[in-house]
């Protein structure tokens, strides 16, 4: 069991050190958090899915990956931007207060009627928004598992790692004890982002956190800027 100790070890302070840094997907995390903890739990599942999954591959493939990535990573970067750029505009767009709710109503007046089976299409629409409300986790892993795929930093990150480790990892229980730290050292970090930002959200008021979305989204698009550059040359 000790000697699985050492892997696991490396595997965790590898999954903190591509988790940790408060890049894009940290900032888009932390706003998910503050509108709705499910689906920013979803969303951090498939950030720590993508670093686990990046993880294997590069465990098995290190030299490989490293050898057909670099190639096209400049390119690959500039479409990371422009989806980080197209994310923080609609941000920044909706980053706006809310209507005031409407009035509640007045106790005196009376309950209205019961609705008759002509309104069974309102409650059949009632019933699929409810459908797609159970649908957005699903929706939110899909999404961030997409960003998180398109950012070859992190593979590349991996297959330095390993292929410094040699190929103690890449076979037998000491590669799977390395996975298992990767896995659960970055799931924990993107979980306590969610448990951060749902803490946030619940504190602050509604003006303050349309201020802190515009923050947050000016930042992914400073982050999206400086990730493009150097720009891929046709040579």
């Amino acid at each position: 069991m000790s000697e699985l100790m050492t892997p696991t070890l490396a595997g965790a302070a590898a999954g903190l050190g591509v988790a940790m840094p408060m890049g894009a997907m940290s900032v888009l995390l932390l706003q998910e958090a503050m509108r709705d903890r499910r689906t920013a739990v979803a969303a951090a599942s498939g950030i720590a899915a993508v670093d686990l999954g990046y993880a294997a591959l590069a465990t098995a493939l290190g030299p490989w990956v490293a050898s057909h990535i670099s190639p096209v990573e400049a390119w690959v970067r500039l479409a990371s931007a422009v989806i980080l750029l197209v994310i923080a505009g609609r941000g920044l767009a909706g980053a706006r207060p809310k209507a005031a709710a409407p009035p509640v109503p007045d106790p005196a007046v009376p309950t209205p009627p019961v609705p008759d089976p002509a309104t069974a299409p309102d409650l059949a629409a009632a019933g699929a928004t409810r459908t797609a409300t159970d649908l957005r986790p699903a929706k939110a892993f899909a999404r961030y598992v997409a960003l998180t795929a398109v950012n070859p930093t992190t593979a590349l990150y991996f297959a330095a790692l390993t292929t410094a480790q040699g190929a103690s990892l890449r076979i037998g229980p000491a590669g799977a004890a390395f996975l298992v730290g990767v896995g659960a050292a970055s799931l924990l970090w993107q979980q306590s982002l969610v448990a951060l930002g749902s803490l946030a959200g619940a504190r602050i008021s509604t003006s303050a956190r349309v201020w802190t979305f515009r923050l947050g989204y000016g930042l992914v698009a400073a982050y999206a800027l400086k990730i493009a550059f150097p720009l891929p040359t046709f040579g």
